[in-house]
């Protein structure tokens, strides 16, 4: 199966990073055949047109704010998810691009979310706080289980 692996986040924003860093270090693993991990940062458009490109499956990596500790560690399932499909290319967290994929193509059915709880993401900070740092190579962990577990 084809999967995407899709990093998003603005690393001018501290812990909005999240989802690029984990990218950049799965490009440095040894990953399944068929698995593609790419950096998106803040290209909300480019993903929307990158998920109708027949994958059957999409996990995205980004800062997800949930009401939980800094550094937890989240998976979202929105395979099922619908939002209304906006269009704001600077705005584009993965509801909105989900749906917009959905909109115009072929979105995967199967779409996770590996999701860490940030401790800030304020405009201009570069770097990821200490928690969130620490929760990097654990969510590699992660999507490598959730690469398993599509096999």
């Amino acid at each position: 199966m084809k999967v995407l692996v899709a990093g998003i986040g603005n690393i001018f924003f501290g812990d909005d990073a999240f989802g690029v860093e984990v990218a950049q270090r799965l490009l440095q693993r040894r990953l399944p055949e068929g698995v593609v991990v790419k950096d998106f940062g803040i290209r909300g458009l480019e993903l929307t047109y990158a998920l109708t490109d027949g994958w059957g499956a999409a996990i995205l990596l980004d800062a997800a704010p949930r009401g939980g500790a800094p550094g937890t560690l989240y998976v979202l399932d929105t395979s099922n998810t619908s939002a209304a499909p906006e269009l704001d290319p600077h705005e584009m967290h993965p509801a909105r691009v989900l749906a917009m994929a959905r909109e115009i193509g072929k979105a995967p059915k199967i779409v996770r979310v590996v999701g860490c709880e940030p401790a800030s993401a304020s405009e201009m900070e570069m770097g990821l706080s200490p928690q969130v740092a620490a929760a990097i190579d654990p969510a590699c962990a992660l999507v490598e289980e959730l690469l398993a577990e599509l096999r």
